[in-house]
């Protein structure tokens, strides 16, 4: 009993329950689902027990299950890593170089970011992922990549044994006019299995293979943008802050000249950042290796500039009409109902006379921070995310610059 309460402690459980959400209950029922039709069905097409090539099939197949769980699980469970709540650099004098995090009540450090779903300042931060319920970062990373390039490789294997058992049985049941197509399949019908091909299995297996198929390209996109980011060892989020730092350069016309500085110059040191042979990578998620002709800092002085440019360049709207904070507001018209944005990011609710910062948007929706009572900034509250761009009206400037200006970025 003590060993089990030992193990069984809050925290445990509080991870356990990163299982109850729609995005593992997706993923682990396509890989169950997937996993046990490809089991069966290698079982009829295949007998494992009578021949060496079947028995090499059915050990692989296991290995893909066994593979995929485990690094499906570390990358939930192990975590991303987090900055310890309150942390401040060793020389005080970095201190301006960082963001603060009011949540937190600590400073990011270097390549960390803030989840909202975490609620937590992540190291290393690439993006949360609804497939995990975590988020993927510093401890995690590779786990998460491993993950991405075993379940298209795990499932296209499953595909070819769906394929060859739907041919296998219905071939010689139902004439499909495949007359020049012949497969030599004596050698896996030496065994008879015990259980039938019917209709329900057919189906079953039907439904498999679109999983399997569906599976295989959708996560293989996904494992091809993590290795390009990988391979150039940036995260998403730095991805986009260099891109943001390139438009901010042409905007003003500084001259800069700005280096990504976690670019260690080849491919295979950038890999082998994220991926070592003790599973863990290198660093402690606060100190970096830099390109010669940065610093540790040089990614955060950017970060910092780009947040001054950010509030120079936002635009206030003054809402005009009350927003309940809907995904897809059917009442604020089709358009704005059918062009929701692809994204997870929040929804804020609005009330007639509210004003808001905003600085991006599409023609339909447009994205800010709710500008709140001096209370609220005192405690470091935030109220960000997309409404719909009919509910607000443009407040009016003194100077028709600063208009021009926010149109830019904004409209």
């Amino acid at each position: 009993m003590n060993f089990l309460s030992n193990f069984v402690t809050f925290q445990n459980l509080h991870e356990v329950r990163r299982l109850c959400h729609w995005g593992p209950v997706i993923a682990l029922s396509v890989i169950s689902i997937c996993s046990t039709m490809a089991i069966l069905d290698s079982i009829i097409w295949y007998w494992p027990l009578d021949t060496t090539g079947g028995s090499i099939n059915f050990i692989m197949l296991l290995n893909w299950t066994v593979l995929i769980l485990y690094n499906y699980f570390n990358a939930m469970f192990v975590g991303p890593g987090y900055i310890p709540l309150g942390w401040k650099p060793e020389n005080q004098l970095e201190a301006q170089y960082l963001q603060y995090c009011r949540v937190c009540q600590g400073y990011k450090a270097p390549r960390s970011h803030h989840c909202r779903k975490c609620n937590r300042c992540v190291m290393k931060m690439d993006h949360h992922c609804p497939w995990i319920n975590n988020c993927c970062g510093h401890l995690n990373h590779a786990y998460f990549t491993s993950f991405l390039l075993l379940a298209p490789m795990g499932c296209s294997h499953a595909a070819i044994i769906f394929i060859m058992t739907m041919y296998t049985q219905l071939y010689e049941r139902i004439s499909f006019g495949w007359s020049t197509v012949k497969i030599d399949m004596s050698a896996v019908r030496q065994f008879q299995p015990l259980m039938p091909f019917s209709v329900p299995a057919f189906a079953a297996t039907l439904f498999a293979l679109g999983l399997a198929l569906g599976t295989t390209i959708a996560v293989g996109m996904l494992f091809a943008i993590q290795m390009k980011v990988i391979l150039r060892n940036k995260t998403s989020i730095e991805s986009w802050i260099e891109e943001k730092a390139k438009d901010r350069i042409q905007h003003y016309q500084t001259g800069e000249d700005f280096i990504f500085p976690y670019d260690l110059g080849t491919r295979w040191l950038n890999f082998k950042q994220v991926f070592t042979w003790t599973g863990s990578p290198k660093g402690d998620g606060l100190v970096w290796l830099v390109h010669p002709k940065c610093h540790q800092h040089t990614l955060t002085i950017e970060q910092l500039k780009q947040k001054a440019d950010k509030r120079v360049r936002s635009v206030q709207y003054q809402a005009v009409e009350d927003y309940n904070g809907a995904c897809c507001p059917l009442s604020k018209g089709l358009q704005t109902f059918f062009r929701t944005p692809c994204t997870e990011e929040p929804r804020i609710p609005l009330i007639k006379g509210d004003t808001i910062l905003a600085t991006r948007g599409t023609k339909w929706w447009m994205y800010g921070d709710k500008v709140l009572n001096e209370e609220h900034n005192i405690v470091g509250d935030r109220v960000r995310g997309w409404f719909p761009r009919r509910c607000v009206e443009k407040c009016h400037y003194d100077t028709a610059a600063s208009d021009s200006t926010s149109d830019k970025k904004v409209n």
